[in-house]
């Protein structure tokens, strides 16, 4: 018997948090850890490649992310946002730090150059020494982008300039139908003994990941999901809005029923021990990520309700 190995599908700051628990337990059982991360949050700014939810995952895992933000760098300084916005310079809304601009030129100047993304992301997180495998869910350009009344914007000039309150009508994966899994996605799921829904945005965060063909198709290990509803209001972020647009309940069992058909298990906060999900096993779990040792609970009780 080889090492356990564990596969996590994350995005966002949830997701960053909760592979802080997954790591912490992976350490004292021995296993792998291979994280599939979202790309759909991607863009185009000034010129920089920026991959919110890869970098949100290896400055977390890194000690390097702002802990009030809870996303960008900490000890972070913004005097090019300043000077580009001294030049009026488009977009004001997104603001990209210092130090945080550093990551995006070595990634950019490594993309001009060639270099797929997971070969980048493996480079970047030789700084940061995640103590996991990250690896972007393709090397192929797929982006989020929000139907609104009368076209389509980018998803992060929906959510953070908008901050999500123009309505959506629905949210297009760009690129999702012709891209492919990126360099060892494939592997990884095929190898996997556990397969981790992290606590991320089920709209924006996990859908874009799984609308990449043959990632749910190398399912084959048992899916344990985790909810981002606890008590019928997400724990952060927007996923109300977003699941409003798909049609979708905002709470427990609502997500737990877009994912279905994919799981074996779903982890509820004991606020919604009720909650009903046809043909999944609902495993009640308190599931605030409090500490770094509520969150090795939940992975306890994720991969439990695996076996």
């Amino acid at each position: 018997m080889g090492c356990m190995r564990i596969v996590v599908l994350a995005g966002g700051i949830g997701g960053a948090r909760f592979l802080l628990g997954v790591r912490a337990h992976a350490k004292t059982i021995g296993a792998e850890v291979t994280a599939i991360v979202n790309v759909g949050d991607d863009v185009w700014m000034h010129g920089l490649r920026i991959c919110p939810d890869l970098d949100s995952v290896m400055y977390t895992l890194g000690d390097g992310i702002d802990p009030d933000r809870q996303w960008g760098r900490k000890n972070e300084s913004w005097n090019v946002k300043e000077e580009l916005a001294a030049y009026g310079a488009e977009p004001t809304w997104f603001g990209l730090g210092d130090r945080d601009i550093a990551t995006h030129l070595v990634r950019s100047t490594m993309l001009a150059a060639g270099e797929p993304l997971s070969a980048i992301t493996a480079r970047l997180c030789q700084r940061w020494q995640p103590g996991i495998t990250v690896l972007p869910a393709s090397d192929d350009r797929v982006e989020t982008h929000v139907v609104i009344q009368d076209r389509a914007i980018h998803f992060q000039e929906w959510w953070v300039r908008h901050k999500a309150e123009l309505p959506a009508k629905r949210f297009v994966f760009l690129g999702a139908d012709s891209a492919k899994p990126a360099a060892g996605v494939l592997d990884a799921l095929n190898a996997a003994d556990v397969v981790l829904f992290a606590p991320s945005n089920p709209v924006v965060s996990i859908a874009p990941i799984l609308a990449i063909p043959g990632i749910k198709e190398a399912f084959k290990a048992p899916v344990v999901g985790v909810s981002p509803i606890i008590g019928g209001a997400a724990v952060r972020g927007m996923a109300e809005k977003c699941l409003s647009a798909i049609g979708v309940e905002c709470s427990a069992a609502g997500v737990g029923g877009l994912y279905a058909p994919m799981l074996k298990a779903w982890l509820v906060d004991p606020v919604d021990a009720q909650a009903e999900v046809p043909g999944v096993n609902v495993v009640p779990t308190p599931l605030w990520m409090t500490d770094e040792a509520a969150t090795v609970g939940m992975v306890q009780a994720a991969l439990r309700s695996a076996e």
